[in-house]
C-alpha cells in the first residue's frame, strides 16, 4: 500500500509541475496577422462545409447544435 501511494504522489507531483509550466499567453498583435491566413483556420470552406451539414442533418432529420437551420424534409 505504501508503494501504491508513493507511486500516486510522484506521479501527481510531475503533473502539476507540468500544468505550472505550461502557460498560455495572448496572442500579441504582430501575429494575428499570420493567425489570419486562410491556411491557419479550422475549416477550408465554411460555406462548403455549411452545407455539408445541412444536407447531412436534414437527411438526419434532426439539428445538433452546429448552427443549421431546417427540418427533416430537407424543404429549409
Amino acid at each position: 500500500m505504501s508503494a501504491l501511494r508513493l507511486l500516486l504522489v510522484c506521479s501527481l507531483a510531475l503533473t502539476l509541475q507540468a500544468c505550472a509550466a505550461f502557460k498560455l499567453e495572448p496572442v500579441k498583435p504582430w501575429q494575428r496577422g499570420t493567425l489570419a491566413q486562410d491556411a491557419m483556420q479550422l475549416d477550408d470552406d465554411p460555406i462548403e462545409s455549411f452545407a455539408d451539414q445541412h444536407i447531412y442533418f436534414s437527411k438526419e432529420a434532426s439539428t445538433g447544435g452546429k448552427g443549421v437551420g431546417g427540418g427533416g424534409c430537407g424543404c429549409n
